[in-house]
């Protein structure tokens, strides 16, 4: 008998699933659902095709269900999946542009269905003109509001990643933007010196910031759409489009209701594997929780590398191998305006909150040699563990050729290394590049000299 795979969701997690497990058992009967209008594509580059540096929306789309299609898998487009029956098992479907509804039956089921944007319970919050951006068709919808006619002033809510982003987007389109967070720093998961300067350089395009100031209430005009963000404070910023920009959130809704079990963090709970505890159901991408290898924290992570390795470890089980996926130590990297910024392993509060006892270290440094034409400022930070010097995040900010260092550090945290270890590591040297001392090098020498010094205060 031929074995049904139901896949829900068609983005990262969801296609990497379908493909691998239809790879691994060609006679696989593969059925996905996806509720949008593409799938495979990159919600991370939306804020670039919106601020005109990606030119059209199809370059965004890594795989088209066409493509999906002549790989073997049958691809439901614009069609939602309401409810899973885990005794009779079946799926329940509809339609969102036409009345078709039905059931589909699974052997094996994955739920991919990604997070949703972030709201807030203040009055106003779902009024026409208030836009999340998570998926492709959020952005699509956004990008059409900014061209309208008479929209020059828009306020982003959520000082985080993906409203810098839109907050830099929308300044390129030459509108006026404000950014409202309740954090006194923008992106909370850098120290609050990292997010000072991440907040000097919004400000030096143009960006107004208004921090430590949470919204209130989203003011509506007589047509109910949104004219103005109210903040504690008792400011009144006029908006003719208002963007949340506060992160998301685990879409769990299905797993939930289906009565299949979550986990600490929210998200569903899964093994190395990506099985839930629901026999034959698999989950994987934004709506699941990972193992955070440092503190041990079940969290949960919304990025695309995480979903399609998650994807690719479920699809490949599914498919009669096996894989399992390690976990998570919080690597991020992103540019805002003209700075980039990465951060990797935990930052001085997660340490904290995990138990650890550390030092601290940060130096400035160049790109590349000084004297090398286009050399930049960039600054490097480092946490180690007191007494061990076992490396236990870092962060990095500067101006272009800075942030993708994060990558060498990310790979000392995963393997566990301790700062004068980093200090060992054979790195590449040439003007161009790099100082004959690189900024990673020194950072973790400061570290080291920190360890040695809290080491020799407690003798």
């Amino acid at each position: 008998m031929v074995k049904r795979l139901v896949v829900v969701g068609g983005d990262a997690a969801g296609g990497s699933a379908a493909s691998q497990a239809r790879k691994r058992d060609p006679g696989l009967d593969v059925v996905m659902f996806e509720r949008g209008r593409a799938t495979s594509y990159s919600a991370c580059g939306i804020p670039y095709w919106i601020g005109g540096a990606v030119d059209s929306e199809a370059q965004l789309i890594a795989r088209t269900p066409e493509q999906h299609r002549a790989a073997g898998i049958d691809v439901r487009m614009r069609t939602e999946v309401v409810g899973v029956d885990l005794d009779r098992r079946v799926v329940h479907w509809r339609e969102l542009d036409g009345d078709g509804q039905g059931r589909e039956p699974f052997d094996d089921l994955v739920l991919a269905t990604g997070s949703v944007p972030m709201r807030p319970p203040v009055p106003g919050i779902d009024a026409e003109g208030v836009h999340g951006v998570q998926v492709l068709d959020d952005g699509v919808a956004l990008r059409e509001q900014l061209s309208r006619e008479g929209v020059r002033r828009v306020v982003v809510v959520g000082g985080g990643y993906i409203g810098l982003e839109i907050a830099e987007a929308c300044r390129v389109r030459g509108l006026d933007v404000t950014v409202v967070d309740l954090s006194a720093t923008p992106i909370g998961t850098f120290d609050p010196d990292v997010g000072a300067l991440i907040a000097d350089a919004v400000r030096r395009e143009g960006i107004r910031l208004v921090l430590s100031d949470p919204v209130t209430a989203i003011e509506v005009d007589r047509t109910g759409r949104a004219r103005a963000v109210l903040t504690r404070s008792g400011l009144e910023l006029p908006a003719d489009v208002v963007v949340l920009g506060l992160g998301v959130r685990p879409d769990v809704r299905l797993a939930r209701e289906a009565g299949v079990p979550l986990g600490t963090s929210g998200g569903i709970a899964v093994d190395a594997r990506m099985r839930t505890e629901a026999e034959g159901v698999w989950a994987a991408g934004d709506c699941v929780e990972s193992r955070h290898r440092l503190s041990g924290q079940r969290v949960v992570v919304a990025l695309g590398t995480h979903a399609n390795k998650q994807g690719r470890v479920a699809g490949i089980n599914i498919g009669g191998g096996y894989a399992t996926f390690p976990g998570v130590i919080g690597t991020a990297i992103t540019k805002i305006c003209s700075l980039e910024a990465a951060r990797t392993g935990l930052s001085s509060e997660e340490a904290e909150l995990a138990g650890y006892s550390f030092v601290t270290a940060a130096v400035e440094s160049t790109t590349k040699a000084g004297y090398f034409p286009g050399a930049q400022p960039i600054r490097v930070k480092m946490i180690a563990e007191r007494r061990s010097g076992r490396l236990l995040g870092a962060q990095v900010i500067g101006d272009a050729g800075s942030a993708k260092r994060i990558d060498a550090l990310a790979i000392c945290i995963w393997n566990e290394m301790t700062v004068d270890e980093v200090l060992s590591l054979d790195l590449s040297y040439a003007p161009p590049f790099s100082p004959v001392w690189d900024p990673v090098l020194i950072a973790a020498r400061k570290a080291f000299e920190a360890v040695e010094e809290d080491i020799r205060g407690l003798l």
